[in-house]
Order: structure tokens, then sequence, then C-alpha cells
């Protein structure tokens, strides 16, 4: 019954040059619930596989390709949920929300601190009513200058406007590995500069964010919505990662809380990059820092929310089906890094990616992730200005606070008057030049008045004052030493001591940035090699050059273009002091022209 109709679909599809006896094959087919097997001859270069399926005359369709997985993406780094049962799905869902909260918990103190120093800012004004309606409510700007300071000097050192990115030639230097470091560097900066447009204002707020909570975090990868390299900024607030945890490297959970829009969402979707499910967006629930922040700029949520909140789970799991094996092929238990992205408004997985190179053998997980610290901390995060001048920066605050409200007090005296006294308009302070009618009861009328004794601003109280913010600017060293400043006449030497002796702080600081940066610029140049063409022409001032991708391999090192032993103007200019100084009184010895 069978053989007919499919001779004769294929024999439309013989191509001319073939010999019949070469094509022509035997297929036996068993009809589904028949002990009957049927040969049927057809006419093709390859069977392949075949779907048979019973129709209700009871006859066979036979499909020679079948469409059943194809629309299924198999690659190395596909998501696997889409071949995933959902119960496993959803035991991978469930743990890794009960881990996220048990490591969010586990940080409320830091949150809570980093919260309450975000007052300190001063950029809202407290109305108060205590120890009287209408006193002051300013908040000394110690914090605020400081970190301000630092963000402008940071800025300026880790980004000219040439680029932030020079390159190293590995071991012995030839003129191919010089050539091919200068193309790096070149396409890097112009990359970074011209490309990734988001760059140099994520950096800018990233320098700003980073002196106050003491860590921020900067995530490089490659954006299928762009379809391009990005790296971008990570408040520390939207990290969450185990309490044990010491470094990202070793860390087993890095989870990354993402508010994404749903057209956003959607596009992932529709490309396959994400599970096509519904994400319903829940009402956003604030932290602790996440509602100071808002306070701080005037913003409030509304009842429509346009976003949903992703979480990123950069995790190691033992997945059921892609267990890792010995050599015997019996699981080891051993837990494999993955990428696993899930719904925080319903509890669902929308991908679960492997996180190694499929060539690894031993699985190492690939990062993303860098961490800036301003201060090494007691833990896995760093310390800022609001931990270590904090309390200085209160302190500054209430004893301004104090000072002014004498002031106030001493510029408008309060007191006791008699029962009897009688003045019109008694609720309306006085303006300049009036005078008020007063029925005083006989006698004089300073009988019947009493001010308290206010005795005005305090001179101790006010040197005080000095000393705190004296303190918390030598910390922070922003009362950095201008060229100019000092003896005159003093060496250039012992200037250049006097700068290095104040500024050790914000030396290790930068120090600390320029490895940061090392780090992420490593990440970037990885990105660049794994999704660049093998040639990516490019255009720039002056023509056009061309970047290979094989550019990108452990013959050029990519490091910052910032000098970790120089961190501000006013010291290169004090060494290009010393050098003219020292080339003057040995004219010999140097090139002088």
């Amino acid at each position: 019954m069978a053989r007919e109709p499919v001779a004769g679909m294929m024999d439309r599809n013989v191509p001319s040059q073939l010999d019949e006896e070469d094509l022509r094959a035997e297929l036996e087919i068993e009809l589904p619930d028949s002990q009957n097997v049927v040969e049927a001859n057809f006419i093709g270069e390859n069977v392949g596989e075949i779907e048979i399926s019973e129709t209700e005359d009871g006859g066979v369709e036979v499909d020679f390709e079948p469409q059943g997985d194809e629309s299924i993406d198999d690659g190395f780094y596909a998501n696997l949920a889409e071949n995933m049962a959902d119960r496993e799905c959803q035991r991978v869902a469930s743990e890794l929300l009960e881990e996220y909260d048990a490591n969010k918990a586990s940080r409320a103190e830091w949150e809570d601190a980093y919260s309450n120093g975000l007052e300190l800012l001063g950029f809202t004004y407290d109305e108060r009513t205590q120890p009287f309606r209408g006193a002051s409510g300013v908040t000394h700007p110690l914090l605020a200058e400081a970190a301000t300071q630092f963000q402008a000097q940071a800025f300026n050192e880790l980004l000219p406007a040439s680029g932030p990115v020079r390159t190293v030639v590995m071991g012995k230097e030839t003129r191919s590995k010089y050539d091919q470091s200068q193309r790096v560097q070149q396409f890097m900066n112009y990359y970074i500069t011209n490309v990734m447009e988001e760059y140099t204002p994520d950096m800018d707020q990233m320098l700003f964010y980073l002196p106050l909570a003491g860590s921020t975090f900067k995530k490089t990868y490659f954006d299928e919505t762009l379809d391009r390299a990005v790296s971008k900024f990570v408040p520390a607030e939207n990290l969450v990662v185990p309490y044990e945890t010491s470094d990202l490297e070793t860390c087993p959970n890095i989870t990354q809380v993402v508010r994404m829009s749903l057209n956003d969402l959607r596009k992932r979707q529709i490309s396959g990059f994400y599970l096509d499910i519904d994400v319903i967006p829940a009402q956003k629930e604030l932290n602790e820092v996440e509602s100071e922040l808002d306070g701080i700029t005037g913003m409030e949520p509304n009842q429509i929310d346009y976003d949903c909140t992703i979480l990123e789970c950069h995790v190691d799991l033992d997945l059921e089906g892609y267990e890792d094996v010995d050599d015997d092929g019996e699981p080891t238990g051993i837990k494999i890094p993955y990428v696993v992205t899930l719904s925080l408004d319903n509890g669902q997985v929308l991908s679960i990616r492997r996180n190694y190179l499929e060539d690894d053998e031993q699985r190492k997980k690939i990062q993303y992730f860098t961490h800036y610290k301003f201060l090494p901390g007691f833990g896995f995060y760093g310390l800022g200005l609001i931990h270590t001048i904090g309390g200085l920066s209160r302190t500054a605050t209430a004893a301004l606070r104090q000072l002014i409200d004498a002031g106030t007090l001493s510029n408008l005296p309060a007191g006791f008057k008699a029962r009897g006294l009688r003045i019109r308009d008694d609720d309306d302070p006085l303006q300049p030049g009036e005078f008020r009618d007063v029925d005083a009861p006989g006698g004089a009328i300073r009988d019947s008045l009493m001010p308290l004794p206010f005795k005005g601003p305090d001179q101790t109280l006010f040197n005080l004052l000095g000393f705190v913010v004296q303190a918390g600017q030598r910390f922070a060293t922003i009362t950095d030493l201008k060229v100019g400043d000092g003896n005159q006449s003093a060496a250039v030497g012992t200037t250049i001591a006097m700068m290095e002796q104040g500024s050790r702080v914000m030396s290790a600081v930068h120090k600390r940035l320029h490895y940061a940066m090392r780090q992420e610029f490593k990440i970037l140049a990885r990105v660049m090699s794994e999704s660049l063409p093998q040639q990516y022409p490019y255009s720039v001032a002056g023509g056009d050059e061309t970047i290979m991708r094989e550019d990108f391999d452990d013959r050029v090192d990519v490091v910052p273009v910032s000098n970790p032993n120089v961190f501000s103007q006013s010291q290169r200019i004090v060494l290009a002091q010393t050098k003219l100084q020292l080339a003057t009184q040995a004219p010999e010895l140097h090139n002088m022209g």
C-alpha cells in the first residue's frame, strides 16, 4: 500500500547523472499497531530520519524530513531550559530564589549602614521640629566634597580624551608584535570612545558611587540586543553574593538584579534567547539603598510598572541530564558553571546556559564581572568614605546645626512675659524699624518681660567643628597641595615628598582602580576576540584601519593608560620641574635640545 506513493513522490527528485541502481534502496516499514512489515522501494540519496504515522483509513504517512527538533538550537551555548523537564527547571528556580533571599538577608546590616550614610550627602534639606520648629536642617558637605573631589580626579586620570587603553608586548618585542599591539590599542580606544557610547557616562557615574559604597562592579559581555560588546556599571546593591564569599573568582553564586523593560524582554524571547513564557511585572520592592536614593533624587515608584525584575545567576549546578561524569561514565556530583536567568516576578526560569569554554576540560567558569574597591574591607565588600569618615561627617553636621540654632535663638530671642501684658499683633514678629503698642499693667515694660539667656554661637564649638572637618579632609586627601603653595625656596625633592606624604591614601586607591581596570580590559579583549569577524574594518580620523581577530591573543597585554604611580597633574608638573632642575645642573649628561 505504501510502495507506490513513496516511489512516486521521490521520483521527481532523482538526479539524472546517477545510476538507478545506486539510488534504489529498500526500506522496511512497520505499521503502527500491526505485526506486518511492508517493504517499500524508494529512490533517493539518503534515507535519514523517518517519521511514520497511521491515517484514519488504515494507511500510513511517511515523512523523510521530520521537522520536530530542527527549530531547537543544539549548540554548546544553547538554552538548555528548552529541552529540560519542567520539574527540573522549577527545582533550579526554587533553589536559586531561596539562596538569593538568604544571601540578601545576610547583608542587611551593610545595606542599612550604606543607606544611612547616604543621608550625610546633604542633597535634601531636613525640615526639623526639634529642638524647636524651624531648627536648622543643613548637612555639612564634608562627605559630598570628598566624594566629588575623588570622582573628578579619578575620572580625569582613568579616562583621558585619547582613550583609556594602552598595550604591552609580551616577550621579546618584534616588529610584528609591535604593529599588533598598536592595532589593538588603536582599535580598543576607538571602540570605547566611539562605539561604546555608554562607557564614559557609566564610568563617570561609577566613580561617584565608589567612594561612597566602597564597592562597585562592571559587567563586560556581548549584548545580543545591541549586537556588540558592552561594559556596564552595576551598583553594589544590585549584585548579591553569599556571606562567606571573599572574591568573584571563587564565588559559587553571583546574582545580578536586572531591571528590564517588557519590550526588551520580548525582544529576547522572540530571538530565542529566553523562553517564551508570560512575565507579568509585580510591584517593585525597593531595598534600603534604593529607597534612600529615590528620596535623594525626589523620585518614587508609580502604580504603572513597565519593567520586570530579572535575576541573572552565575552559579555552579549539578543539573539532571547534564551531570559531570568520570571516565566510566558515572556521575561525579561535581557542580558545573552555568548562567541561569529567571524572573523574580513569577519565579520561572528563562534560560540556562553553560558558562565555560567548550574545549575546557577543567570547566573553569567564564568571568564577566570586575570588582572595583575603594578601600579593602574585612569581607567581600570594600569600605568607602561612608564607613571611614561617616562618623566625622555626622559630628560636623551636628556641630554646624547647633551653631546655626544658637545664632537663630540669639538673633530672635524668646522668653517669658507677665500675664497682664498685652501686645498688639503679638503673633507676628517685629519688623525692622517697627514700634508696636503695648498695654503694660503699671510699671516699666521691662518688669513684665524676661528674655531667656541665649549667649549665641559658642567659640569652643566652632573650633571643634573646624577640627572635625580638617580631620575628615585630611583622611580623604581633599586638601591637595597645589603647585606654588608652600615654601618656594624649598628643594623640588622636598616638594615631591610633601605631595606623596599627603596623598598616600589617594595613591593606594588609584592603584586599586588601575588593577581593576586592567581586569576589565582583559575581559573586554576576550569578548572582542570571540565576537568580532576575522577582519573588522573601521574608519578613524585621517584614514581607514583594520583589526584582525587573532590580534587579541596572548602576545599582547591590555592595560590602562593611566600611571598608577602618578595620580595628579600637580605631581606631573613637579616631576617635570625635577627633571629640568637635574638637567640644568648637569647639561652634559642630558639632551637639552
